[in-house]
C-alpha cells in the first residue's frame, strides 16, 4: 500500500467552479496522483472529491492543534502529583546526611547539599558559583545555624522567598572565652538527634502533605542514633584516662557528652597555625597534665600536632568531626564508631 503525506494547510483550495459537478470540489494537492476518485488523472495538477470529504478533511486540519496541545498537557493535580518536584538544600555535610535521613523514600521530594561533601566546616566559607546554582533549584533550605553559616545573609539577600530551616533552633550553645558561639553541636549525638527532630518539625509545618513521613523518618534515625550514644557512653566510660588535646574547637559538645576532658586546644581556627607562644604553652600543658594523646582532624594540616609529638612524645590520633564523608544516609554513625574505635585505642 502506498503512504500519502498529509498536505498543508496552504496545499488545499476550493475551486468548486468553472461547472464541474457540485457534488464534487476541487483540490489543488502538489505530489498526489494516486486518490482513488481520480486514479490515472496524472496530468492533472488537481484531484476530485467529494465535499463532505473535504469539510471532514478541514476540521481534522483546525482541530489537529488543539489535540496536540490537550494530549501534551496535564491536570493542575497530576501535575502537583507526578511533575512537581520538592527540593531541600543544605548547607553542608552532617545537615546533609541529617536531611537526607528526614526525607528518605518520600517521593517527589529532592535533598541536595549546596557545598558538596568535601567542603569541611564552614568558618568564612564563601559561597561558589556552583553553589548558588544548586540553591536556586531549591524552595527550602536547612542549615546548621548557631552562626555556622557566615554567607547566610548573602543568601537570604539573592532569595528572598527561600525558606530557611535552622536546626540548632532552641539548642543552648556554648561560648569561648570571647563570648563566641561554638556551632559544632552536631558532633554532640545528642544534639544531633534534636537537631533531626528540629528539622522534622520545621519540614512538616513547610511540606504538610509530607508531614508525617518526615516525622516517622526522624523517629527511626533518632532511635538509630540513641543506640550508637549508648554504645559510645558505656565504651569510653570504662577508659582509664580521658584528658585529650584537639585541634579544633569541634569537640566540646562531644567531650561534655561522653567524660572527656579537653587539656588544650591547639588551633582554635582550622588552618590557623599557633605562634611558637603557643605551641610552647601547648606543649608546657602536655607535659604537666600527663596527657597521652593529640587529636587532629582528616580536614586539615597536622603540621602543628606532627611538632608537638615529637616535643612530648604522645602519639597522634585522628578524630572525626563528620564535615566530610561518603553519600550516604548511614554515613554520620559510621564516622561515630570510626571515632569510637581510635579513643578507644588511645585512651586505653
Amino acid at each position: 500500500m502506498r503512504i500519502m503525506r498529509v498536505p498543508r494547510y496552504n496545499e488545499i483550495r476550493n475551486v468548486a467552479s468553472a461547472g464541474y459537478d457540485r457534488r464534487f470540489s476541487a483540490v489543488v494537492v502538489k505530489g498526489w496522483r494516486d486518490w482513488p476518485v481520480n486514479r490515472g488523472n496524472t496530468s492533472r495538477r488537481f484531484v476530485f472529491l467529494p465535499k463532505a470529504y473535504i469539510l471532514i478533511f478541514a476540521v481534522l486540519l483546525l482541530a489537529l492543534p488543539l489535540l496536540v496541545l490537550g494530549g501534551c498537557g496535564s491536570s493542575p493535580a497530576e501535575s502537583d502529583k507526578g511533575d512537581q518536584k520538592l527540593v531541600i538544600a543544605t548547607s553542608f555535610y552532617p545537615i546533609y546526611i541529617m536531611v537526607r535521613n528526614v526525607a528518605l523514600g518520600i517521593p517527589g521530594v529532592e535533598v541536595v547539599n549546596i557545598t558538596g561533601t568535601v567542603t569541611g566546616c564552614l568558618h568564612d566559607y564563601h559561597l561558589t558559583t556552583s553553589d548558588l546554582k544548586r540553591l536556586r533549584q531549591a524552595e527550602i533550605l536547612v542549615i546548621n545555624g548557631a552562626g555556622m553559616e557566615s554567607f547566610l545573609d548573602q543568601v537570604i539577600e539573592q532569595q528572598p522567598d527561600l525558606k530557611i530551616v535552622d536546626a540548632s533552633r532552641d539548642i543552648p550553645l556554648k561560648r569561648d572565652e570571647h563570648g563566641h558561639e561554638n556551632g559544632h553541636v552536631w558532633v554532640s549525638v545528642s544534639l544531633a538527634m534534636k537537631q533531626v527532630q528540629n528539622i522534622a518539625d520545621q519540614l512538616a509545618e513547610l511540606d504538610a502533605g509530607n508531614g508525617p513521613a518526615y516525622r516517622e523518618n526522624a523517629s527511626r534515625y533518632i532511635k538509630e542514633l540513641e543506640m550508637l550514644r549508648e554504645e559510645m557512653r558505656e565504651t569510653i566510660e570504662g577508659l582509664p584516662n580521658k584528658d585529650v588535646v584537639t585541634f579544633h574547637e569541634a569537640f566540646p559538645y562531644f567531650a561534655d557528652e561522653f567524660g572527656l576532658n579537653i587539656v588544650a586546644v591547639v588551633e582554635r581556627e582550622p588552618g590557623s597555625e599557633p605562634s611558637a607562644a603557643e605551641l610552647a604553652e601547648t606543649i608546657k600543658l602536655i607535659r604537666q597534665s600527663g596527657v597521652r594523646a593529640i587529636f587532629v582532624e582528616p580536614q586539615y594540616s597536622t603540621k602543628a600536632a606532627r611538632t608537638i609529638a615529637r616535643e612530648t612524645g604522645i602519639e597522634v590520633y585522628t578524630l572525626d568531626p563528620a564535615v566530610t564523608g561518603k553519600d550516604d544516609p548511614g554515613a554520620y554513625i559510621e564516622i561515630m564508631r570510626s571515632n569510637l574505635r581510635v579513643l578507644v585505642e588511645a585512651l586505653s
